[in-house]
């Protein structure tokens, strides 16, 4: 009948942006624009959750793994760091000339001999075996008969704004012999001491460690081993977050043997335990000694007569 007009579903019609008229499209499965769209975005977000806490955890490992990178870069370069500290004061120490070991032996008898004899103490108010000072005397006697030009040298140095000012003594020997022109030897009784410090790592003590308690060798010798021992110490504070005193830079531990203001080569010779016991002593008078026979005759008494 050509004029009945057939109903078609509404899931059947498809709406065009273009005209208000409706497509009709017979014999084939239509759908709508919103069925489609939203069907797929459903079907691909079925995943997303697992794929967006697997990338956030990816992401969280990775910040993770660059953390334990990071700290285990700056293990190895503070292994690496006082490894070469080591190196570089054992090459500094265990170089050594013929001037500098016939020192180091004269040293070492002094400080022998000071020991066998106790080092008796000449100071005002002596020390039960010996102080520093009678041990540098000791040692630079010692020295001057063995023919070298040592001397009890004290440096002395004012306040400046990197270094507060101090004063130091020490032993040291000038040789005028040799081509090179005047070499300048430091004997430092105390040097390990010198470097100790109380809240140190112990990165840090094991290098002192290596110190040797006293000290004989060149100037030059001097300045590269404080070179290594104030580096060692800064890197040592900066670790452990903590100040470095001025007393313990490089400049200040430089200036004890570098400032030299007075220089005493005149040293009396201290005397052994044999020789200051046989020293004769002086005579005392006491009442207990005087002889009185001999006193009597010369004294006048006055006569008492008895009732």
């Amino acid at each position: 009948m050509a004029g009945v007009v057939a109903r078609i579903p509404m899931s059947h019609r498809i709406f065009t942006p273009y005209n208000n008229r409706e497509n009709v499209f017979q014999g084939e499965l239509v759908l709508s624009m919103s069925d489609t769209v939203f069907g797929f975005l459903h079907e691909q977000g079925e995943g997303w959750p697992e794929n967006i806490m697997y990338n956030e955890n990816e992401g969280q490992n990775d910040e993770e793994e660059d953390e334990v990178e990071k700290s285990g870069k700056i293990v190895e370069d503070n292994i690496q760091y006082w490894e070469d500290q080591h190196s570089l004061l054992q090459a500094t120490l265990y170089r050594t000339s013929s001037l500098e070991s016939k020192i180091r032996n004269c040293t070492k008898e002094a400080l022998k001999e000071a020991q066998v004899s106790g080092n008796v103490c000449s100071c005002q108010n002596p020390v039960f075996g010996g102080c520093r000072s009678c041990f540098m005397k000791q040692v630079s006697g010692c020295l001057q008969n063995a023919g070298f030009d040592s001397a009890i040298c004290k440096s002395k140095w004012k306040n400046v704004p990197d270094i507060p000012s101090g004063e130091h003594t020490f032993v040291d020997v000038l040789d005028t012999n040799t081509k090179k022109g005047e070499v300048r030897i430091i004997v430092e009784l105390n040097f390990r001491g010198e470097f100790e410090m109380a809240k140190a790592s112990e990165e840090y003590n094991r290098l002192v460690s290596k110190l040797p308690e006293v000290f004989v060798g060149k100037a030059e010798r001097l300045t590269s081993v404080t070179n290594i021992l104030c580096s060692a110490a800064k890197k040592c504070m900066k670790d452990r977050k903590m100040h470095l005193g001025p007393w313990r830079k490089t400049r200040y531990m430089q200036a004890k043997w570098l400032r030299v203001s007075e220089r005493q080569t005149t040293v009396p010779r201290l005397m052994s335990t044999a020789e200051y016991s046989s020293r004769p002593r002086r005579p005392q008078a006491s009442m207990l000694t005087v002889d009185l026979l001999e006193k009597l005759p010369s004294l006048q008494c006055a006569a008492v007569e008895v009732v």
